[in-house]
């Protein structure tokens, strides 16, 4: 009896929940989207099978999710079996043409696949591809004396909207195409941005293995305008590894992006407790309101 009990408690509080979801639910029909997904849940099966039923689950209430995703300890990983040896400037890794042959393998192949596989199995229908496919990423050279990193320039939005279209998930490697024929590495939180950008995403969201941006007493901050994140960097508040995910956010909210969120990918469900509850889930950074 008593289990009988605390199993109806948890149906009356799954369907409250979902009650309680409506409005978002109706909120985020028809909006798109970008997930950059990387990080912890990449290398864990558990944490990925639930990032790819988040995204099946986004897509079955009429979210238009884009997943842009990175690679780097698979790249390393590879790069150290066939003992290729990798140099940094200014702690930037050195892409020289062997090398960018090794990331495009491992990020258009074995990553891709892998994460096109898990949503597929929950029940989405997402496709792989790069940068390279269809244009949707054209780049010039970073900066020589770093090979072959790229900085998008070129974007093919209409293609990644005809892929919506037809209620398909676009699965991104950030590999970028040259308009001489290179190949081009580009880093995955700023293909991500350039690609919600492009496609004026309502979203962007950034999944990290922090729970957010903090404030000068550890605190995550909840929400930020940009010009709250230039003072934090500016103070030392924001630093390190942050300072390429706020970089990220204020470019992808100026070419366009209504907001960007930055979040622990390693929570369970992150991306739904963003979307579709009134608690959200790590950063939402966005201009003012009152500057449009």
């Amino acid at each position: 009896m008593k289990k009988q009990t605390a199993m109806r408690r948890d149906w009356i509080a799954t369907a409250r929940t979902l009650s309680e979801a409506l409005p978002y639910l109706q909120r985020y029909d028809g909006a798109t989207v970008v997930i950059k997904f990387g990080g912890h849940a990449m290398s864990d099966d558990a944490a990925m099978d639930s990032f790819a039923r988040d995204i099946a689950l986004m897509q079955q209430v009429g979210v238009n999710p884009v997943v842009v995703h990175g690679g780097g300890p698979m790249i390393n990983e590879m790069l150290d079996k066939l003992k290729i040896k990798s140099e940094f400037v200014n702690g930037k890794r050195v892409t020289d043409a062997a090398t960018v042959e090794v990331v495009e393998m491992v990020l258009s192949g074995q990553v891709n696949k892998r994460i096109v596989q898990a949503i597929n199995a929950q029940g989405g229908k997402a496709v792989g591809l790069s940068g390279k496919d269809a244009n949707v990423m054209v780049c010039t050279q970073t900066n020589p004396d770093l090979g072959f990193v790229g900085t998008p320039a070129k974007m093919n939005p209409a293609f990644l909207r005809s892929l919506a279209e037809a209620d398909t998930i676009p699965v991104i490697a950030p590999i970028g195409a040259g308009t001489n024929g290179e190949t081009f590495n580009v880093n995955g939180d700023t293909a991500a941005g350039a690609i919600a950008a492009s496609l004026e995403a309502d979203r962007l969201l950034l999944l990290t293995d922090v729970e957010g941006v903090k404030n000068s007493a550890g605190e995550v901050v909840t929400e930020l305008t940009p010009k709250q994140i230039r003072a934090l960097t500016a103070d030392g508040t924001i630093a390190g590894g942050m300072i390429p995910k706020t970089e990220t956010a204020l470019m992808a909210i100026e070419g366009g992006v209504r907001a960007v969120v930055i979040l622990d990918g390693r929570a369970p469900n992150a991306c739904l407790l963003e979307l579709f509850t009134d608690h959200g889930a790590g950063s939402l950074i966005r201009a003012p309101r009152d500057d449009g």
